[in-house]
């Protein structure tokens, strides 16, 4: 591992949503002193577990975990402060001769880390307010239609139902009359020298499978109580930025239609999964999208093998830096 922290500061493993990331980070703890830094906008929260697909107590137990559960519900983290904390990590995690190992999905947050960003305006609730209530008379799309007047380039990776994406640009654009994109343009002080695996699949349908297959096995888990907690015990709403996360938005939507669990209807629930699994599916589409840009990674096909094949693809990989 020496050799590998001579040519590298840190080891990023990413991939779309599902794909198995974190059991294969875990697994290289096996063989070297490694410490995971999550990088996943949803995993910061407190009391999100069953949704976010939060790592065990167990696997949190076993290897020093960072950037997990730093948030209550009621905040917002964003990219710049996953930038400024991540590196003070890998600095920190190198100087006790370890690994730094960067997991997760949010690839707007390993912009800013290995590309860097401008600081971006602060959070304005009342023209985020004024956009919401737009989004409420005119819909999302007509608002998605908007961004792509004033940041084309934005509106293009956005699907016209990403509520939480789209406000966010069109804050940013009404506040400091700058498109989001044009903020995308900084470099690191200090260049960090990284290598890159991602999982991704060579079909599609075996990810469509599985993120269904996953999404009932939260619902098994009690998600639905994890998010009626969540309502009962904080001031938050549906626009607060922890229940825009993907799973909690749509469980949200319902229990704002059901007043209590045993007036769920098998429609209502069942119309809740399919609006949970798509949005899931437009996630992961947006993420494999965003990773073709990224020529220096390295591709791991993971609906192509076992957990154990996965595991030696990685060192294959790692191997091929010493």
């Amino acid at each position: 591992m020496n050799n590998f922290l001579s040519h590298y500061d840190c080891l990023t493993i990413t991939g779309p949503t599902g794909v198995g990331k974190t059991g294969l980070a875990l697994s290289l703890a096996r063989i070297w002193p490694i410490e995971v830094i999550s990088m996943d906008s949803a995993l910061v929260y407190k009391g999100m577990d069953i949704g976010t697909a939060k790592p065990s107590r167990e696997e949190l137990a076993s290897v020093p975990h960072h950037l997990i559960n730093i948030r209550s519900p009621l905040e917002s983290y964003n990219a710049a402060e996953f930038a400024h904390d991540a590196q003070l990590l890998i600095t920190d995690i190198r100087t006790r001769g370890k690994l730094p190992v960067i997991v997760g999905g949010t690839l707007l947050y390993f912009k800013a880390l290995f590309e860097g960003l401008n600081d971006l305006p602060k959070t304005d609730p009342l023209i985020r307010e004024a956009i919401n209530e737009e989004a409420r008379r005119l819909g999302w799309p007509a608002l998605h239609a908007e961004l792509s007047r004033v940041d084309p380039p934005t509106a293009d990776r956005l699907p016209p139902t990403d509520a939480q994406r789209i406000s966010r640009a069109l804050e940013v654009w009404r506040s400091s009359g700058r498109s989001l994109s044009s903020y995308f343009v900084a470099k690191p002080t200090v260049p960090l020298r990284n290598k890159l695996v991602s999982l991704e699949p060579a079909n599609r349908a075996w990810l469509h499978h599985r993120l269904a297959q996953r999404f009932e096995q939260m619902l098994q888990a009690g998600l639905i109580d994890e998010v009626k907690t969540l309502k009962l015990s904080l001031p938050l709403s549906a626009d607060s930025p922890s229940m825009r996360c993907v799973g909690y938005r749509q469980v949200w939507e319902l229990l704002q239609t059901h007043i209590t669990e045993e007036t769920f209807s098998a429609e209502g629930t069942a119309e809740t999964v399919e609006k949970a699994v798509a949005a899931t599916r437009q996630l992961a589409k947006r993420q494999l999208t965003w990773l073709r840009g990224l020529s220096d990674r390295e591709i791991i096909t993971c609906d192509k093998a076992d957990g154990r094949e996965l595991e030696q693809d990685l060192f294959k990989i790692l191997n091929l830096a010493f």
